[in-house]
């Protein structure tokens, strides 16, 4: 059985083709025709859809073939241990669960560098615990300029090099306390996760991840398209068990 999963964020859209649990074509637009015309030329037996864009409602009636929604009514493939799991978002569990299913288990932790840094943590019960939330590196940047009378506000480039970690003007003493805060704040919050669980599995996603992939080691991943993993799983879990 073929699974297409498609994501829909408020910026981009992404989709990928899954046979069991290995994804086999991916693909990332901006605009929903343009997704369309290109997983038109896949074929696949089942579809879930998670969107902050668009509702169940409206997406029924833009899309031409039917889907289960990813909304907190969907049976998981964890127990939900979050204390307000009404105020969750889904792609955050979504992507600790993909990060299980590629662990084989728990405990694994799921860190998604977007507009902002979320740790999910699921244990080895297959439990989800919850975990932080910190600023992201383009929202540390737009902070130090709104909040600071002469700092300019810098341009966030995922694609530059790292930088210096002494900077010698304005702007590098800004670039390196940013992505060196980042780094230090994964490594120390990675490090305190692995005194309480030794096991501990660690896979890194979202827009920034491969801005900070020197920190993979044997036991943490780069793996961008995690959310859809977990996607993916949750998908299989709910065909599986109807």
């Amino acid at each position: 059985m073929k699974n297409l999963v498609i994501d829909i964020g408020n910026t981009r859209i992404k989709a990928a083709l899954f046979h069991g649990e290995e994804q086999i074509e991916d693909c990332v637009e901006t605009h929903l025709d343009e997704l369309l015309l290109k997983v038109g030329l896949w074929e696949f037996d089942q579809v879930m859809v998670s969107s902050v864009r668009w509702s169940q409602e409206e997406l029924e009636v833009m899309l031409p073939f039917g889907f289960l929604f990813l909304d907190r009514s969907v049976p998981l493939p964890v127990t939900n241990g979050y204390e307000t799991p009404h105020t969750l978002g889904l792609d955050r569990i979504a992507a600790a669960i993909g990060a299980q299913g590629m662990a084989h288990g728990g405990p694994v932790l799921s860190i998604d560098l977007g507009t902002c840094i979320t740790y999910d943590f699921i244990d080895d019960t297959h439990r989800y615990l919850g975990g932080a939330i910190s600023p992201g590196v383009e929202m540390r940047f737009k902070a130090m300029h709104a909040q600071t009378a002469k700092l300019p506000l810098l341009e966030h480039i995922p694609s530059a090099e790292f930088p210096d970690l002494i900077g010698n003007n304005t702007a590098s003493g800004m670039k390196s306390g940013v992505y060196h805060g980042v780094y230090f704040e994964l490594e120390g919050a990675i490090a305190r996760y692995q005194s309480h669980y030794q096991d501990l599995k660690v896979f890194i996603c979202g827009g920034d991840a491969k801005f900070f992939e020197s920190l993979t080691k044997d036991y943490i991943f780069v793996i961008p398209n995690l959310v859809l993993h977990g996607l993916n799983r949750i998908l299989n879990y709910n065909v599986n068990t109807n």
